[in-house]
């Protein structure tokens, strides 16, 4: 299971994260904001990369911007070492800002228009997922218009059912994402499509918030079958992401065994190089939504504690009934069972039911963890409120301000 590394603890009641004091922010920023540690975020890179290497598996590792695009993190993660895996153009120019070389940049999406091509293909970057025919149509026609060399990989649709929620499954035929093993198979073996285009690889990713590797064995079993079965040799496999982490109680696989499993599934094809995409498992536990209470509320038996977050700030919990755990700035023996909600007009703006909460009051702040991934880039300006500010703990656990609050137009 998952290694539970607490990063969250009280220290005389009040509450840190990793050795950070929360409620030094009182007073200092404006709430809510993001909070992130460059220390958790390094551990948990680190964590990953050398349970690939101790798996023996030629890796690189290429983070998914979408789970988190801020740009002093993504610097932080290059110099580590790490890639990306971009779904728009938007995220290309912010890898390519961060220094993030061009090749080791995997553009995925089932929507890359002709401008987007074209910016990958000018940028040099290491491979398009294809998704479609007519997709590997368009990139051949822009790779003859620049008379470029393009490596492209396939994404493989395994028709493997994730035991995640139907909103974050992408690996089965119902789903839009990716090729069926016979398409792609057919395409490869069309020399039609094969010139300034190259067949370098085959990718495949069945969902996110993984917590069980069944379907994740199926898979990269699968994808093996399918590198086996195309005439051109490959250089690479790319496995995707979604590697579930633990958000409440014992709940994600460790690294070592979705490394073993990698191993196991992939061994029949023997791969030069796997590529990896996570996202989620590196970034998520090194984040935390800051909030400060604005009053209390009681309506006969239920209580609610309304704060300056809301669903706009923090979707997970009102698009996918997602459970973080949420923490008092101060916390005491004095525990009432609290529904803890934001300002937004929907009644689906609830971060937590029936939490044990101490007793809290205005301008109190509460801290919802495990929200580095899938937070801040999810935001909007719904109800015209700003987004909030992001602060990062350094290596000397000063707070260094990687965002200012954004308004609205």
């Amino acid at each position: 299971m998952e290694k539970r590394t607490s990063f969250v603890n009280y220290i005389d009641n009040e509450l840190h994260f990793n050795g950070f004091k929360i409620n030094d922010l009182k007073g200092k920023y404006q709430t809510p904001l993001y909070l992130y540690s460059k220390n958790v975020l390094k551990e948990n890179y680190l964590e990953f990369d050398q349970a690939m290497q101790e798996a023996g598996i030629n890796g690189q590792i290429c983070f998914a911007l979408k789970s988190n695009p801020n740009l002093a993190l993504l610097k932080g993660l290059k110099e580590l070492g790490a890639g990306a895996d971009i779904v728009s153009g938007g995220e290309l120019e912010r890898a390519l800002n961060a220094g993030i070389p061009a090749d080791k940049i995997v553009f995925s999406g089932v929507g890359k228009t002709a401008s987007e091509i074209d910016y990958g293909i000018q940028s040099g970057i290491y491979s398009f997922n294809v998704e479609s025919l007519e997709e590997l149509d368009l990139i051949k026609a822009r790779a003859e218009h620049f008379n470029k060399e393009v490596a492209v990989a396939f994404r493989l649709n395994p028709k493997v059912k994730a035991m995640t929620h139907k909103h974050i499954s992408t690996g089965f035929k119902t789903h839009k994402f990716g090729l069926l093993a016979q398409d792609i198979i057919e395409i490869a073996n069309n020399s039609d499509y094969w010139g300034n285009v190259q067949l370098k690889g085959l990718s495949v990713h069945i969902g996110s918030q993984l917590t069980e590797l069944e379907a994740s064995l199926e898979a990269f079993k699968k994808l093996a079958d399918c590198a086996n079965a195309l005439p051109q040799e490959l250089d690479f496999l790319d496995v995707g992401g979604g590697l579930g982490v633990n958000y409440a109680g014992d709940e994600a696989p460790g690294i070592m065994d979705y490394m073993n499993i990698v191993k196991e599934g992939l061994k029949s094809a023997n791969p030069k190089k796997v590529v990896f995409e996570p996202g989620r498992r590196i970034v998520a536990q090194s984040g935390m939504l800051i909030t400060s209470v604005i009053r209390n509320k009681s309506s006969e038996e239920c209580n609610f504690l309304i704060v300056d977050g809301g669903m706009n700030d923090f979707v997970r919990p009102s698009l996918y009934g997602a459970f973080h755990e949420i923490y008092e700035g101060t916390t005491s023996t004095n525990k009432i069972k609290t529904d803890i909600v934001g300002p937004i007009c929907e009644t689906a703006d609830c971060f937590g039911e029936s939490r044990n909460l101490a007793k809290m009051h205005m301008g109190d702040l509460l801290a919802i963890s495990h929200t580095g991934a899938y937070g801040y880039s999810m935001a909007s300006h719904y109800n015209l409120r700003k987004k909030p500010i992001e602060l990062l703990i350094n290596e000397d656990n000063k707070i260094e301000v990687i965002n200012e609050q954004i308004g609205y137009e």
